[in-house]
């Protein structure tokens, strides 16, 4: 644990500079504290005008924090690594970015576990959640934490499966850990603490939602990562920055294809049509990592349990997006017949109703 001087140095810092100011002044001075104490003519150097003057005169909210900071860090699982720190995770570390601070609360070991980022739409379809929970859930299985932002849509689902598989999750988040965003995920990152996951920030607490940070903690979803699945995105997104960082920091990236009519896959399909690998089961990442001497993954798809007529509705359904009209032309069925049977397999989890009265199929996790 930070000393009371070290901590009260470290947020001064990190509340007065941004990261890259920050860091080359302790290139120089060798700590925060002896930041404070360079002269004169090596700060006005090293920074601007504008850095100078609010490095000088201390941010009137630290005392405020420093005590919120030590109140915080008295409770159980909660603590606060500093860049240099033994425990700081070399993978991140090794990144052109790394944080100054990372706020912890959970499993902090977890850091240097070996972990997958799954990432991807906050609006995903159907099936975009459905594989986000079962790629995790395998490769969560296979023996790798997973590594999300809490958002909604594929990144809860990732660190649903996580934890239905029973294994380890990371969220990454872009607030002070003293609040959950958005509000609907409280109780997920409550079962994430729970089974002995983690939730990191590099922001103070009490920083509220700004939308600035959220591109900016991409960057430790991917540093933190031995590669980075992204499993929908539209092409302009978050999951598309996160690749990009992870390509700079260079980590594997995999994207799963989607049809050509969704806007969610034009995202994965730009990435694969820059060297991502296509993925289309667990096991296409699991052979581009190093293995860790664990089952192999579960499959995603069990179809042996279907009836016969039910299959072969689903066999002329196809992937994508289907009206009606156009799947009673297909198979010939009448519509009543066709309703109940869709009916059946939407109760079954297999059949996604979408807007616009469509329907989709739906891989089983």
């Amino acid at each position: 644990m930070l000393a009371p001087a070290e901590l009260a140095a470290w947020l001064r810092l990190t509340e007065s500079l941004g990261p890259a100011a920050a860091r080359r002044l302790l290139a120089m001075a060798g700590s925060p504290e002896a930041v404070f104490e360079l002269p004169a003519a090596a700060l006005d150097q090293a920074l601007p005008p504008r850095q100078r003057e609010a490095l000088g005169k201390p941010p009137e909210h630290l005392p405020g924090l420093l005590e919120q900071a030590q109140a915080w860090l008295a409770e159980p699982g909660h603590r606060l690594l500093a860049l240099g720190d033994a425990d700081y995770p070399p993978r991140l570390l090794a990144t052109a970015d790394p944080p100054l601070l990372l706020w912890l609360q959970g499993r902090h070991e977890l850091l240097a576990a070996p972990s997958i980022a799954v990432v991807g739409s906050r609006n995903p379809t159907a099936q975009g959640g459905d594989n986000a929970r079962a790629f995790a859930r395998a490769l969560a299985q296979n023996g790798y934490a997973i590594v999300s932002g809490l958002a909604l849509g594929v990144d809860a689902a990732a660190h649903e499966g996580a934890l239905d598989a029973g294994g380890a999750t990371i969220a990454v988040v872009g607030t002070g850990l003293d609040q959950v965003y958005p509000p609907r995920n409280a109780g997920l990152a409550g079962r994430i603490l729970a089974a002995g996951g983690l939730i990191v920030s590099e922001y103070s607490l009490g920083t509220p939602v700004l939308p600035a940070n959220f591109p900016r903690r991409n960057r430790i979803i991917a540093g933190l990562s031995l590669g980075c699945l992204v499993v929908e995105a539209a092409v302009q997104s978050g999951s598309l920055i996160t690749a990009r960082l992870a390509v700079e920091a260079g980590r594997e990236v995999f994207a799963i294809p989607g049809s050509i009519h969704s806007p969610q896959a034009r995202g994965c399909h730009a990435l694969i049509r820059q060297g991502a690998k296509l993925v289309e089961s667990a096991e296409d990442v699991l052979e581009e990592l190093p293995p860790l001497g664990v089952p192999a993954a579960a499959p995603l798809e069990d179809e042996a349990e279907t009836p016969h007529q039910q299959q072969s509705l689903l066999d002329t359904m196809g992937f994508d997006p289907v009206s009606l009209d156009a799947l009673m032309a297909r198979c010939g069925w009448p519509a009543a017949e066709l309703s109940a049977a869709l009916l059946e397999l939407e109760l079954d989890g297999q059949v996604a109703r979408l807007a616009g009265q469509l329907f989709q199929r739906r891989g089983r996790g």
